[in-house]
């Protein structure tokens, strides 16, 4: 079997349970989505490989690149053509990491089997056949499903409206079937989801239109309407809008959404970008669905701004495999944060890092106290090299050991916040993390500087073990 894999002979792939997924192999590739759109470059985005095996003599370094063949993508997230929903089935296998793309509307197939260190392009689903059989385009998160099917969401119609979003479904041979949800139940703003199927539920989340944040951020659209605050509740596999949840000026911006790795347990997480805020959702005793804000994160004072105060602007988080700790960035701010869920609903802040952010000594952006004292972040240099930008997408091992940081969010977003992240490049990082007591730590052995590209700088974004990991695996 190929290095990298994790399947037993008798099995499908991944793991029967999310605790034997942490007793897996320690991760030794990372596949990372590697943006050019929006640099001026004129060039493909790409797939990179970076060797995360540390007895390995080319240890964080970007050891392969497969370009796409075209330029303008926008590669963003990404998902597997089966993962452990599939374990119990022999005659599936993980060979096909899936790689929409958000702004072209194209989707990239990339065998990864062959050899898991060099991928290679498969297949390219078209925008027009998207558009021709499902009305969608603007394509973001990607999950397979126990039937071998692929489960897509999509962000708008063709022309960016929010209205046009839904779910797309490819089959197994990565055909477009058609639209998942039934007739007249598509969500008014699309952008993550999660299923939880023995809770028989689904539940997505509404970042906005295409329209309006493919241009750059603007509060106007937010105060127009054009961004998002609900949550979606589908029933599973049934595609039926049974409720939404409207999280109200607590909730703006909803992005990354996750339920417990238990597949018993009726209680996710979501977090919501511009109120800074970790909401937790639930099943109530009646059957129906709600939520509560649990983490707060508060917005800064500051001066040299855009305004007046700084949010922390949470864009990604996960949680471990166990359900101990869940983690999540501050873009803005700079910090990644650790808390410990084993009360899903009081979490408890047991670690906390500073990795960059607008805020750092030397940016001329500086934090006011109540009593007008001012205040920037202290940001290490890893290996004699000054961090940029904020922390961003993060992955976890699956023993939850390591926390792997990259700071690209969207290209027009980057230009917009963080104009010499564009310039000089992307980097990644390695954060260690304390699993007993809890604590992070950053790693000053790893770092990996996508401004050294062969290509020029470039902008990357998530990543993706070989193996599977606790942000694109659900148990079934």
């Amino acid at each position: 079997m190929a290095s990298g894999f994790c399947c037993a002979a008798k099995t499908g792939p991944g793991y029967s349970s999310p605790l034997a997924a942490m007793n897996g192999p320690r991760e030794q590739l990372l596949y990372v989505t590697c943006v050019y759109n929006g640099s001026g470059k004129g060039k493909p985005d790409f797939l990179a490989t970076v060797d995360v095996d540390p007895t390995s003599p080319t240890y964080s370094k970007v050891i392969h690149r497969l370009s796409v063949p075209y330029a303008g993508d926008e590669l963003h997230h990404s998902g597997w053509n089966a993962c452990s929903s599939c374990h119990g089935d022999s005659s599936v296998s993980r060979r096909f990491l899936i790689l929409p793309s958000l702004l072209s509307s194209r989707i990239y197939v990339i065998n990864t089997a062959n050899d898991p260190r060099a991928p290679s392009l498969f297949k390219v689903v078209q925008p027009e056949e998207i558009e021709q059989k499902t009305g969608l385009a603007f394509p973001h998160t990607s999950h397979c499903l126990a039937s071998g099917d692929l489960l897509i969401s999509c962000l708008g119609d063709k022309d960016g409206n929010a209205k046009g979003s839904g779910f797309l479904l490819l089959n197994s041979d990565f055909k477009v079937k058609g639209r998942w949800e039934k007739p007249g139940h598509s969500p008014e703003f699309g952008y993550d989801f999660w299923y939880q199927p023995r809770h028989k539920i689904m539940v997505s989340s509404s970042w906005g239109a295409p329209a309006a944040f493919s241009k750059g951020f603007d509060l106007q659209h937010v105060a127009d309407g054009l961004y998002g605050r609900h949550l979606n509740i589908y029933s599973w596999p049934g595609g039926e809008l049974k409720q939404i949840l409207d999280l109200g000026p607590s909730g703006l911006l909803p992005l990354e959404t996750r339920f417990l790795h238990d597949p018993d347990k009726d209680i996710g997480y979501v977090g919501t970008a511009l109120s800074s805020n970790m909401i937790r959702f639930f099943k109530t005793l009646d059957g129906t669905w709600s939520h509560e804000v649990v983490i707060s994160v508060k917005p800064l004072k500051v001066k040299n701004w855009i305004l007046p105060e700084m949010p922390g602007l949470i864009t990604d988080f996960l949680i471990s495999l166990d359900d101990r700790f869940l983690y999540f960035v501050n873009w803005l701010q700079g910090d990644i944060r650790q808390y410990n869920i084993e009360d899903p609903s009081k979490p408890a802040l047991t670690g906390q890092v500073w990795v960059g952010g607008l805020v750092s000594k030397g940016s001329a952006v500086v934090a006011v106290d109540e009593e007008g004292k001012e205040t920037q972040f202290d940001i290490p240099e890893v290996k004699g090299n000054k961090l940029r930008g904020g922390p961003q997408m993060i992955q976890l091992s699956l023993d939850g050991k390591r926390l792997y940081v990259t700071n690209s969010l969207f290209s027009v977003w980057d230009s917009q916040f963080y104009p010499d992240l564009v310039r000089d490049g992307a980097h990644m990082l390695q954060i260690d993390v304390n699993t007993d007591k809890g604590g992070l730590s950053v790693n000053t052995d790893f770092f990996v500087d996508f401004g050294l590209e062969p290509g020029g700088p470039a902008l990357a974004h998530e990543m993706r073990y070989p193996g599977g990991d606790c942000t694109s695996d659900i148990w079934v």
